[in-house]
């Protein structure tokens, strides 16, 4: 028999009130009350009515996310993991999410549309670009929201977390330039996505510090798979005078690099040496590579999970947290990195 409220008072020997008032975010609920109750939640399956609690309350307990389709057709692993992350803690707190697609040019028309419905408490934006107009949009909606990223080329007056993208390949194409490595290339992200701008500017005012540059042929912009990466590192070596270090945006690119220089039976840290962002992916970990791949750390799971806290803390009173957070990447150096080849 599915668990109610009535019998999920019996359970815990709370009354009906104080079970909706604690899944309901009203303060005068301790947080010890509010933590057993959520526990009983998850272990029992008990879901309150919806639509009841949000004439109630005024809150849908839920997360709303605009998808845009017919862009990319590749699964995106990156975006799976932050995923993952922003569902842990909202299941805590028992919030669901809202995804709504939209096509290409009418994202912003789409999040009006799902701020105006009551559907969701708070929205959230990923995938920032340059000059991004959705930011404007988002701050004239009462809806609350947080942007994962930062734009380039408008005010950065709203909620965002982000990683310092070009501190992070700045610092990894320092390592390279003190391991003796003049021809560096960069396979990258998505040119119109901000984090990838921001890593190339890293790698550019890296190497202008000691007087070098980053040639147009030796950077690729592109989707974050495999065969990308293989693709661009297959024609990085073809180039009249090949990289000896190249740095890439991803893990899951590193593992299509890696695959081009067997290929053409190079050494990896010998021959040529290999940097990645490592996002922690728990499938493809950079230890585990055939030789451990030196990494930027950042955990897009830890960064979806705080994102979920950001939003659904202040909608149940249960802390202040900081408007704006910039994170720093850890450089962990393993064996894909040696002194240039003489």
């Amino acid at each position: 028999m599915a668990m109610n409220l009535k019998s999920l008072s019996v359970l815990l020997g709370l009354s009906q009130t104080t079970i909706s008032r604690a899944l309901n975010g009203y303060p005068e609920v301790s947080a010890q009350t509010r933590r057993r109750v959520l526990d009983a939640v998850r272990e029992t399956g008990y879901r309150p009515n919806r639509a009841a609690q949000r004439l109630a309350t005024g809150k849908a307990k839920s997360i709303g996310l605009v998808m845009p389709v017919g862009l990319v057709t590749e699964s995106d692993v990156h975006f799976g993991e932050f995923l993952e992350g922003l569902s842990s803690k909202a299941v805590a707190y028992d919030f669901h999410f809202v995804m709504n697609p939209s096509l290409p040019g009418e994202e912003e028309t789409t999040f009006r549309r799902l701020a105006a419905s009551g559907t969701v408490d708070a929205l959230f934006l990923a995938s920032v670009r340059a000059d991004d107009g959705r930011l404007a949009m988002l701050q004239s909606l009462s809806v609350p929201f947080i942007v994962h990223g930062r734009s380039i080329g408008v005010p950065m007056d709203y909620p965002y977390l982000d990683i310092d993208n070009t501190k992070a390949f700045y610092t990894a194409t320092r390592l390279l330039i003190q391991l003796g490595h003049t021809r560096i290339a960069l396979i990258n992200g998505p040119e119109h996505l901000t984090y990838a701008i921001r890593r190339k500017r890293g790698v550019v005012r890296a190497l202008a510090d000691v007087g070098l540059i980053l040639p147009d042929e030796a950077v690729q912009h592109s989707v974050m798979t495999d065969d990308y990466g293989f693709q661009g590192m297959q024609r990085f070596l073809t180039l009249d005078e090949p990289p000896t270090a190249v740095l890439c945006s991803s893990t899951v690119l590193a593992l299509g690099a890696v695959r081009a220089l067997n290929e053409a039976k190079l050494k990896i840290g010998r021959d040529v040496s290999l940097i990645a962002h490592d996002d922690v992916l728990p499938m493809l970990k950079p230890e585990h590579f055939s030789v451990p791949l030196t990494t930027t750390r950042s955990s897009l799971r830890a960064a979806g999970a705080r994102i979920a806290e950001r939003l659904i803390g202040p909608l149940l009173g249960l802390c202040d947290y900081p408007r704006q957070e910039l994170w720093e990447t850890e450089l962990i150096v393993r064996d894909s990195t040696g002194p240039a080849p003489l």
